[in-house]
Protein backbone atom coordinates (compact mmCIF):
# COMPACT_ATOMS: atom_id res chain seq x y z
CA UNK A 1 0.00 0.00 0.00
CA UNK A 2 1.03 3.70 -0.73
CA UNK A 3 0.45 6.26 1.63
CA UNK A 4 -1.10 9.59 0.11
CA UNK A 5 2.35 11.49 -0.17
CA UNK A 6 4.03 8.38 -1.68
CA UNK A 7 0.89 8.42 -4.42
CA UNK A 8 1.27 12.67 -5.07
CA UNK A 9 5.09 12.51 -5.13
CA UNK A 10 5.21 9.23 -8.08
CA UNK A 11 2.74 10.93 -9.62
CA UNK A 12 4.41 14.18 -9.53
CA UNK A 13 7.63 12.55 -10.78
CA UNK A 14 5.74 10.54 -13.28
CA UNK A 15 4.41 13.47 -14.91
CA UNK A 16 7.70 15.00 -15.21
CA UNK A 17 9.80 12.38 -16.51
CA UNK A 18 7.35 12.22 -19.86
CA UNK A 19 7.46 8.47 -19.55
CA UNK A 20 5.24 5.92 -20.67
CA UNK A 21 2.47 4.30 -18.40
CA UNK A 22 4.18 0.89 -19.12
CA UNK A 23 7.98 1.99 -19.13
CA UNK A 24 6.87 3.95 -15.66
CA UNK A 25 5.11 1.00 -13.97
CA UNK A 26 8.50 -0.81 -14.92
CA UNK A 27 10.74 1.22 -12.47
CA UNK A 28 11.79 -0.56 -9.02
CA UNK A 29 9.63 1.31 -6.60
CA UNK A 30 7.05 2.76 -8.69
CA UNK A 31 3.38 0.55 -9.48
CA UNK A 32 2.22 -1.34 -11.94
CA UNK A 33 0.77 0.97 -15.54
CA UNK A 34 -2.84 0.00 -13.83
CA UNK A 35 -2.37 1.59 -10.69
CA UNK A 36 -0.29 4.35 -12.19
CA UNK A 37 -3.97 4.79 -14.86
CA UNK A 38 -5.98 5.00 -11.63
CA UNK A 39 -4.27 7.34 -9.57
CA UNK A 40 -3.95 9.77 -12.98
CA UNK A 41 -7.62 9.67 -13.11
CA UNK A 42 -8.23 10.33 -9.59
CA UNK A 43 -5.65 13.60 -10.18
CA UNK A 44 -8.11 14.22 -13.50
CA UNK A 45 -11.40 13.86 -11.03
CA UNK A 46 -9.98 15.92 -8.22
CA UNK A 47 -9.53 13.29 -5.77
CA UNK A 48 -5.37 13.81 -5.63
CA UNK A 49 -4.26 16.98 -6.06
CA UNK A 50 -0.55 17.50 -7.48
CA UNK A 51 1.81 20.06 -7.56
CA UNK A 52 2.42 19.75 -11.41
CA UNK A 53 0.38 20.91 -14.31
CA UNK A 54 -0.97 17.97 -16.22
CA UNK A 55 0.26 18.00 -19.85
CA UNK A 56 -2.65 18.71 -22.77
CA UNK A 57 -4.04 15.20 -24.16
CA UNK A 58 -2.02 13.34 -21.88
CA UNK A 59 -2.46 9.34 -22.40
CA UNK A 60 -2.73 8.50 -18.93
CA UNK A 61 -5.30 10.94 -17.79
CA UNK A 62 -7.68 10.01 -20.26
CA UNK A 63 -10.67 7.88 -18.70
CA UNK A 64 -11.45 4.44 -19.69
CA UNK A 65 -14.67 4.96 -22.60
CA UNK A 66 -11.81 7.50 -24.53
CA UNK A 67 -13.91 10.19 -26.62
CA UNK A 68 -12.53 11.17 -29.84
CA UNK A 69 -13.72 13.39 -32.47
CA UNK A 70 -14.88 11.79 -36.06
CA UNK A 71 -11.53 14.09 -37.42
CA UNK A 72 -9.14 12.28 -34.86
CA UNK A 73 -10.25 9.12 -36.02
CA UNK A 74 -10.22 10.18 -39.81
CA UNK A 75 -6.47 11.47 -39.55
CA UNK A 76 -5.89 7.91 -37.23
CA UNK A 77 -7.08 5.57 -39.62
CA UNK A 78 -5.36 7.09 -42.33
CA UNK A 79 -1.99 7.23 -40.76
CA UNK A 80 -2.52 3.73 -40.35
CA UNK A 81 -3.08 3.08 -44.03
CA UNK A 82 -0.08 4.88 -44.78
CA UNK A 83 1.81 2.29 -42.41
CA UNK A 84 2.47 4.03 -39.20
CA UNK A 85 2.24 1.80 -36.07
CA UNK A 86 -0.67 2.34 -33.72
CA UNK A 87 2.28 3.39 -30.74
CA UNK A 88 3.17 5.85 -32.98
CA UNK A 89 -0.27 7.30 -34.13
CA UNK A 90 -1.63 7.00 -30.55
CA UNK A 91 1.26 9.03 -29.08
CA UNK A 92 1.25 11.99 -31.90
CA UNK A 93 -2.75 12.68 -31.59
CA UNK A 94 -2.99 11.98 -28.09
CA UNK A 95 -5.08 7.96 -28.01
CA UNK A 96 -4.62 6.60 -24.57
CA UNK A 97 -5.20 3.05 -26.32
CA UNK A 98 -3.84 2.22 -29.62
CA UNK A 99 -5.58 -0.58 -29.76
CA UNK A 100 -8.90 1.31 -30.66
CA UNK A 101 -6.82 3.03 -34.31
CA UNK A 102 -7.25 -1.03 -35.44
CA UNK A 103 -10.55 -0.94 -34.52
CA UNK A 104 -11.86 2.11 -36.15
CA UNK A 105 -9.98 0.91 -39.13
CA UNK A 106 -11.98 -2.15 -39.64
CA UNK A 107 -15.27 0.04 -38.77
CA UNK A 108 -13.85 2.08 -41.79
CA UNK A 109 -13.57 -1.19 -44.03
CA UNK A 110 -17.21 -2.25 -42.96
CA UNK A 111 -16.52 -4.64 -40.25
CA UNK A 112 -19.21 -4.12 -37.41
CA UNK A 113 -17.77 -4.36 -34.19
CA UNK A 114 -19.94 -3.72 -30.75
CA UNK A 115 -22.86 -3.18 -33.30
CA UNK A 116 -21.49 0.66 -34.44
CA UNK A 117 -19.65 1.12 -38.05
CA UNK A 118 -17.42 4.24 -38.50
CA UNK A 119 -17.24 5.90 -41.27
CA UNK A 120 -14.29 8.48 -41.65
CA UNK A 121 -15.43 11.93 -42.75
CA UNK A 122 -13.09 13.91 -45.39
CA UNK A 123 -11.09 15.87 -43.69
CA UNK A 124 -11.26 19.76 -44.65
CA UNK A 125 -9.43 21.05 -47.87
CA UNK A 126 -6.00 21.64 -47.52
CA UNK A 127 -5.36 20.42 -44.39
CA UNK A 128 -2.71 17.47 -44.00
CA UNK A 129 -3.46 14.21 -42.32
CA UNK A 130 -0.34 15.26 -39.66
CA UNK A 131 2.73 15.90 -39.70
CA UNK A 132 5.07 12.49 -38.71
CA UNK A 133 8.53 13.56 -37.23
CA UNK A 134 10.75 10.79 -39.88
CA UNK A 135 10.01 8.51 -42.72
CA UNK A 136 8.05 11.00 -44.93
CA UNK A 137 6.29 9.06 -47.99
CA UNK A 138 6.84 10.57 -51.40
CA UNK A 139 3.54 11.62 -53.18
CA UNK A 140 2.51 10.35 -56.39
CA UNK A 141 -0.17 11.29 -58.99
CA UNK A 142 -2.25 8.11 -59.96
CA UNK A 143 -1.06 7.66 -63.02
CA UNK A 144 2.78 7.91 -61.33
CA UNK A 145 1.52 5.30 -59.38
CA UNK A 146 0.15 3.17 -61.76
CA UNK A 147 3.28 3.49 -63.94
CA UNK A 148 5.69 2.91 -61.06
CA UNK A 149 3.79 -0.58 -60.10
CA UNK A 150 3.98 -1.46 -64.20
CA UNK A 151 7.84 -0.69 -63.74
CA UNK A 152 7.90 -3.18 -60.64
CA UNK A 153 5.98 -5.92 -62.47
CA UNK A 154 8.68 -6.13 -65.05
CA UNK A 155 11.21 -6.30 -63.16
CA UNK A 156 9.91 -8.76 -61.02
CA UNK A 157 9.29 -10.76 -64.67
CA UNK A 158 12.46 -10.16 -65.19
CA UNK A 159 14.19 -11.96 -62.02
CA UNK A 160 11.67 -14.48 -62.02
CA UNK A 161 12.33 -15.52 -65.79
CA UNK A 162 16.37 -15.00 -65.20
CA UNK A 163 15.81 -17.18 -62.21
CA UNK A 164 13.45 -20.07 -62.50
CA UNK A 165 13.81 -20.40 -66.76
CA UNK A 166 10.03 -20.69 -66.08
CA UNK A 167 7.42 -19.58 -68.56
CA UNK A 168 4.38 -17.63 -67.11
CA UNK A 169 4.55 -15.14 -64.01
CA UNK A 170 2.23 -15.88 -60.68
CA UNK A 171 2.77 -13.91 -57.93
CA UNK A 172 1.26 -16.64 -55.42
CA UNK A 173 3.54 -19.26 -56.95
CA UNK A 174 6.85 -17.33 -55.31
CA UNK A 175 8.29 -18.15 -51.89
CA UNK A 176 8.14 -15.58 -49.52
CA UNK A 177 11.85 -16.51 -49.69
CA UNK A 178 12.23 -15.62 -53.25
CA UNK A 179 10.12 -12.74 -53.20
CA UNK A 180 13.07 -11.44 -50.26
CA UNK A 181 15.59 -11.88 -52.96
CA UNK A 182 13.81 -10.58 -55.50
CA UNK A 183 12.73 -7.47 -52.99
CA UNK A 184 16.52 -6.63 -52.32
CA UNK A 185 17.52 -6.99 -55.46
CA UNK A 186 14.96 -4.22 -56.70
CA UNK A 187 16.01 -2.24 -53.55
CA UNK A 188 19.65 -2.30 -54.72
CA UNK A 189 19.05 -1.37 -59.04
CA UNK A 190 16.32 0.81 -58.53
CA UNK A 191 16.34 2.12 -55.13
CA UNK A 192 12.70 1.23 -53.91
CA UNK A 193 11.80 1.34 -51.05
CA UNK A 194 11.06 -1.63 -48.07
CA UNK A 195 7.26 -0.58 -47.88
CA UNK A 196 6.88 -0.39 -51.46
CA UNK A 197 8.26 -4.10 -52.09
CA UNK A 198 6.44 -5.48 -49.64
CA UNK A 199 3.56 -4.17 -50.74
CA UNK A 200 3.64 -4.99 -54.77
CA UNK A 201 5.11 -8.77 -53.51
CA UNK A 202 2.13 -9.17 -50.71
CA UNK A 203 4.92 -10.18 -48.45
CA UNK A 204 4.44 -8.71 -44.43
CA UNK A 205 7.34 -6.86 -43.26
CA UNK A 206 7.58 -9.31 -40.41
CA UNK A 207 8.24 -12.11 -43.18
CA UNK A 208 10.48 -10.30 -45.16
CA UNK A 209 12.42 -9.06 -42.06
CA UNK A 210 12.55 -12.96 -40.98
CA UNK A 211 14.20 -14.18 -44.52
CA UNK A 212 16.49 -11.38 -45.16
CA UNK A 213 17.82 -12.43 -41.31
CA UNK A 214 17.97 -16.02 -42.92
CA UNK A 215 19.64 -14.98 -45.93
CA UNK A 216 22.36 -13.26 -44.81
CA UNK A 217 23.37 -16.19 -42.46
CA UNK A 218 25.60 -18.64 -43.63
CA UNK A 219 23.83 -21.45 -45.74
CA UNK A 220 25.05 -24.59 -44.71
CA UNK A 221 23.34 -25.97 -47.84
CA UNK A 222 24.62 -23.97 -50.37
CA UNK A 223 26.18 -26.89 -51.91
CA UNK A 224 23.24 -29.50 -51.99
CA UNK A 225 20.67 -26.13 -52.61
CA UNK A 226 22.44 -25.55 -56.51
CA UNK A 227 22.28 -29.32 -57.09
CA UNK A 228 18.91 -29.67 -56.09
CA UNK A 229 17.81 -26.86 -58.72
CA UNK A 230 20.39 -29.01 -61.37
CA UNK A 231 18.04 -31.74 -60.90
CA UNK A 232 14.62 -30.25 -60.82
CA UNK A 233 15.80 -28.61 -63.84
CA UNK A 234 17.20 -31.42 -65.89
CA UNK A 235 14.01 -33.75 -65.19
CA UNK A 236 11.80 -30.81 -66.41
CA UNK A 237 10.00 -30.48 -63.18
CA UNK A 238 9.18 -33.58 -62.64
CA UNK A 239 10.89 -34.68 -59.76
CA UNK A 240 9.39 -33.92 -56.44
CA UNK A 241 11.74 -34.18 -52.70
CA UNK A 242 11.62 -38.11 -52.66
CA UNK A 243 13.38 -38.70 -55.58
CA UNK A 244 15.32 -35.60 -55.70
CA UNK A 245 16.47 -37.02 -52.17
CA UNK A 246 17.33 -40.25 -53.91
CA UNK A 247 19.23 -39.04 -56.73
CA UNK A 248 21.46 -37.17 -53.96
CA UNK A 249 21.81 -39.82 -52.11
CA UNK A 250 23.45 -41.33 -55.37
CA UNK A 251 25.91 -38.74 -55.63
CA UNK A 252 26.71 -38.85 -52.22
CA UNK A 253 25.35 -36.12 -50.72
CA UNK A 254 23.73 -37.07 -47.32
CA UNK A 255 20.90 -35.21 -45.90
CA UNK A 256 17.40 -35.68 -44.88
CA UNK A 257 13.97 -35.77 -46.95
CA UNK A 258 12.48 -33.08 -44.72
CA UNK A 259 15.76 -30.83 -45.87
CA UNK A 260 15.37 -31.67 -49.33
CA UNK A 261 11.58 -30.34 -49.23
CA UNK A 262 12.21 -27.39 -47.18
CA UNK A 263 14.64 -25.92 -49.65
CA UNK A 264 12.52 -27.21 -52.72
CA UNK A 265 10.16 -24.55 -50.90
CA UNK A 266 11.92 -22.01 -50.44
CA UNK A 267 13.08 -22.44 -54.01
CA UNK A 268 9.35 -22.55 -55.59
CA UNK A 269 9.93 -25.86 -56.82
CA UNK A 270 6.92 -27.50 -57.37
CA UNK A 271 5.46 -30.34 -59.09
CA UNK A 272 2.72 -29.28 -60.74
CA UNK A 273 -0.25 -31.32 -61.12
CA UNK A 274 -3.88 -31.28 -63.01
CA UNK A 275 -6.85 -33.44 -63.49
CA UNK A 276 -6.77 -35.53 -66.67
CA UNK A 277 -9.41 -35.82 -69.32
CA UNK A 278 -10.81 -38.43 -70.88
CA UNK A 279 -11.20 -40.34 -73.80
CA UNK A 280 -13.58 -42.74 -74.87
CA UNK A 281 -12.58 -45.62 -77.98
CA UNK A 282 -16.08 -48.08 -77.03
CA UNK A 283 -18.19 -47.82 -80.33
CA UNK A 284 -20.79 -50.29 -79.05
CA UNK A 285 -20.34 -54.77 -78.79
CA UNK A 286 -18.48 -55.19 -82.57
CA UNK A 287 -17.84 -58.63 -81.03
CA UNK A 288 -18.33 -60.27 -77.69
CA UNK A 289 -16.50 -59.06 -74.85
CA UNK A 290 -14.09 -61.81 -72.89
CA UNK A 291 -13.79 -62.34 -69.25
CA UNK A 292 -11.47 -60.26 -66.99
CA UNK A 293 -8.98 -62.55 -65.75
CA UNK A 294 -6.91 -59.46 -64.12
CA UNK A 295 -9.83 -58.75 -61.70
CA UNK A 296 -7.82 -55.58 -60.65
CA UNK A 297 -4.68 -57.64 -59.56
CA UNK A 298 -2.34 -55.38 -61.25
CA UNK A 299 0.89 -57.39 -60.22
CA UNK A 300 3.25 -59.64 -62.15
CA UNK A 301 6.77 -61.78 -60.61
CA UNK A 302 8.04 -61.67 -63.48
CA UNK A 303 8.51 -59.03 -67.05
CA UNK A 304 5.94 -60.42 -69.88
CA UNK A 305 3.72 -61.63 -67.40
CA UNK A 306 0.51 -59.11 -67.25
CA UNK A 307 0.41 -56.19 -69.86
CA UNK A 308 -1.78 -53.47 -69.83
CA UNK A 309 -3.15 -51.24 -72.88
CA UNK A 310 -5.28 -48.48 -73.57
CA UNK A 311 -5.77 -45.33 -75.74
CA UNK A 312 -5.42 -41.41 -74.61
CA UNK A 313 -5.90 -38.52 -76.75
CA UNK A 314 -3.45 -35.01 -76.82
CA UNK A 315 -5.44 -32.05 -77.86
CA UNK A 316 -3.12 -29.00 -78.85
CA UNK A 317 -3.73 -26.21 -81.00
CA UNK A 318 -2.50 -27.98 -83.87
CA UNK A 319 -4.46 -30.78 -83.49
CA UNK A 320 -5.29 -34.21 -81.97
CA UNK A 321 -2.81 -36.63 -81.35
CA UNK A 322 -3.48 -40.47 -79.46
CA UNK A 323 -1.19 -42.47 -77.60
CA UNK A 324 -1.39 -46.16 -77.29
CA UNK A 325 1.29 -48.09 -74.98
CA UNK A 326 1.57 -51.33 -73.88
CA UNK A 327 2.20 -51.77 -69.67
CA UNK A 328 4.23 -53.93 -68.05
CA UNK A 329 2.46 -54.74 -64.38
CA UNK A 330 6.30 -56.34 -63.49
CA UNK A 331 8.15 -53.16 -63.08
CA UNK A 332 6.07 -50.20 -65.20
CA UNK A 333 7.61 -50.23 -68.08
CA UNK A 334 6.44 -49.17 -71.46
CA UNK A 335 6.76 -52.25 -73.86
CA UNK A 336 6.15 -50.44 -77.32
CA UNK A 337 3.80 -47.82 -78.34
CA UNK A 338 2.54 -45.71 -81.48
CA UNK A 339 1.61 -42.10 -81.63
CA UNK A 340 -0.88 -40.72 -84.64
CA UNK A 341 -3.31 -38.45 -85.65
CA UNK A 342 -5.89 -40.98 -85.79
CA UNK A 343 -7.37 -43.33 -83.03
CA UNK A 344 -7.77 -45.98 -86.04
CA UNK A 345 -7.20 -49.85 -85.82
CA UNK A 346 -3.49 -49.21 -87.70
CA UNK A 347 -2.53 -47.04 -84.07
CA UNK A 348 -3.42 -50.55 -81.37
CA UNK A 349 -1.88 -53.24 -84.13
CA UNK A 350 1.41 -51.43 -85.15
CA UNK A 351 1.64 -51.13 -80.76
CA UNK A 352 0.55 -54.95 -80.57
CA UNK A 353 3.20 -55.75 -83.45
CA UNK A 354 5.77 -53.91 -81.84
CA UNK A 355 5.54 -55.43 -77.84
CA UNK A 356 4.91 -59.39 -79.35
CA UNK A 357 8.10 -59.18 -81.37
CA UNK A 358 10.07 -58.00 -78.19
CA UNK A 359 8.71 -61.39 -76.69
CA UNK A 360 11.18 -64.22 -76.00
CA UNK A 361 10.44 -68.03 -76.99
CA UNK A 362 7.58 -69.32 -74.13
CA UNK A 363 6.73 -65.77 -73.02
CA UNK A 364 2.90 -65.70 -73.32
CA UNK A 365 1.68 -62.49 -71.28
CA UNK A 366 -2.16 -61.62 -70.64
CA UNK A 367 -3.13 -58.39 -72.46
CA UNK A 368 -5.99 -56.71 -70.33
CA UNK A 369 -7.80 -53.83 -71.91
CA UNK A 370 -11.14 -51.90 -71.34
CA UNK A 371 -14.27 -53.05 -73.97
CA UNK A 372 -12.91 -49.99 -76.65
CA UNK A 373 -13.43 -51.35 -80.40
CA UNK A 374 -10.09 -51.42 -81.32
CA UNK A 375 -9.59 -54.76 -79.00
CA UNK A 376 -12.82 -56.16 -80.38
CA UNK A 377 -11.93 -55.41 -83.93
CA UNK A 378 -10.91 -58.98 -86.24
CA UNK A 379 -7.16 -57.50 -86.63
CA UNK A 380 -6.47 -57.33 -82.87
CA UNK A 381 -8.14 -60.50 -82.36
CA UNK A 382 -6.50 -62.77 -85.40
CA UNK A 383 -2.97 -60.97 -83.53
CA UNK A 384 -4.03 -62.35 -80.15
CA UNK A 385 -4.93 -65.54 -80.96
CA UNK A 386 -1.72 -66.22 -83.63
CA UNK A 387 0.51 -64.94 -80.85
CA UNK A 388 -0.97 -66.73 -78.29
CA UNK A 389 -1.87 -64.14 -75.90
CA UNK A 390 -4.69 -64.60 -73.08
CA UNK A 391 -7.09 -61.23 -73.74
CA UNK A 392 -8.68 -59.57 -71.43
CA UNK A 393 -11.27 -57.12 -70.64
CA UNK A 394 -12.41 -54.18 -68.16
CA UNK A 395 -15.97 -53.59 -67.52
CA UNK A 396 -17.69 -51.59 -69.46
CA UNK A 397 -17.43 -47.87 -68.48
CA UNK A 398 -15.47 -48.77 -65.49
CA UNK A 399 -12.05 -47.36 -65.31
CA UNK A 400 -10.63 -49.21 -61.55
CA UNK A 401 -10.53 -52.62 -63.70
CA UNK A 402 -7.69 -50.96 -65.72
CA UNK A 403 -6.45 -48.39 -62.97
CA UNK A 404 -3.07 -49.27 -63.19
CA UNK A 405 -3.25 -47.92 -67.07
CA UNK A 406 -4.96 -44.72 -66.05
CA UNK A 407 -2.38 -43.78 -63.69
CA UNK A 408 0.16 -44.39 -66.27
CA UNK A 409 -2.09 -41.39 -68.54
CA UNK A 410 -2.30 -39.83 -65.54
CA UNK A 411 1.57 -39.54 -64.92
CA UNK A 412 2.33 -38.63 -68.40
CA UNK A 413 0.05 -35.84 -68.55
CA UNK A 414 1.10 -34.45 -65.69
CA UNK A 415 4.41 -34.35 -66.23
CA UNK A 416 4.86 -34.22 -69.97
CA UNK A 417 1.58 -32.55 -71.14
CA UNK A 418 -0.17 -30.23 -68.78
CA UNK A 419 1.09 -26.45 -67.64
CA UNK A 420 3.09 -26.11 -70.88
CA UNK A 421 2.61 -23.79 -73.72
CA UNK A 422 1.94 -25.87 -76.74
CA UNK A 423 0.97 -22.83 -79.19
CA UNK A 424 3.24 -22.83 -82.49
CA UNK A 425 4.24 -26.43 -81.94
CA UNK A 426 3.14 -28.53 -84.66
CA UNK A 427 1.98 -32.52 -84.59
CA UNK A 428 4.84 -33.57 -85.58
CA UNK A 429 7.08 -31.88 -83.50
CA UNK A 430 4.92 -32.59 -80.62
CA UNK A 431 4.93 -36.19 -81.49
CA UNK A 432 8.81 -36.11 -81.24
CA UNK A 433 8.70 -34.51 -77.84
CA UNK A 434 6.51 -37.45 -76.62
CA UNK A 435 8.45 -39.94 -77.82
CA UNK A 436 11.31 -38.38 -76.58
CA UNK A 437 9.24 -38.61 -72.78
CA UNK A 438 8.66 -42.12 -73.25
CA UNK A 439 12.54 -43.09 -73.89
CA UNK A 440 13.13 -41.36 -70.77
CA UNK A 441 10.55 -42.74 -68.68
CA UNK A 442 11.63 -45.93 -69.17
CA UNK A 443 15.58 -45.74 -69.46
CA UNK A 444 15.82 -42.80 -66.60
CA UNK A 445 12.87 -41.91 -64.46
CA UNK A 446 13.06 -43.18 -61.05
CA UNK A 447 10.15 -44.98 -59.39
CA UNK A 448 10.48 -45.25 -55.25
CA UNK A 449 9.12 -49.15 -55.75
CA UNK A 450 11.99 -49.97 -57.72
CA UNK A 451 14.42 -48.57 -55.23
CA UNK A 452 14.62 -44.87 -56.93
CA UNK A 453 16.23 -47.11 -60.41
CA UNK A 454 14.47 -46.76 -63.38
CA UNK A 455 12.49 -49.41 -65.52
CA UNK A 456 15.85 -50.20 -67.57
CA UNK A 457 17.91 -49.85 -65.10
CA UNK A 458 16.04 -52.27 -62.51
CA UNK A 459 15.73 -55.05 -65.10
CA UNK A 460 19.80 -55.00 -65.31
CA UNK A 461 20.24 -54.99 -61.73
CA UNK A 462 18.37 -58.07 -61.72
CA UNK A 463 20.00 -59.60 -64.78
CA UNK A 464 16.89 -59.49 -66.71
CA UNK A 465 18.21 -57.29 -69.62
CA UNK A 466 21.80 -56.36 -71.41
Amino acid sequence: MYSQKEKKEITEAFLESGLSLRSAGARPGWPCHSTLSKWLREVKSGELRVDVAVPKGHAGVRSKHERHSEQTKARAVRLYEMGRRPGDIARLLGIGNPGNIRLWWQQAQGVRIGGSKFSPKPLPSGEEVARMPKGKKKKFTPEEETVRALELENEILRLVLADLKVMEFRLESISNRKKTEYGERLRQERGCSRQEVTAFLKISKTSYSYHLKAMKAEDRYAKHRERIKALFRENDGNYGYRRIWAELRKEGLRISEKVVRKIMRQEGLVVVYCSMSKYSSYKGDVSPAVENHVKRSFHADAPNVLWLTDITQFKIPAGRIYLSPMYDCFDGAIVAWSISTNPNAELVNTMLDLSIAKLAKGELPTVHSDQGAHYRWPGWIKRMEAAGLTRSMSKKGFTPDNAACEGLFGRIKNEFFYHRSWHGVSIDAFTEKLDEYLRWYNESRTKKSLGYLSPTKYRKSLGLAA
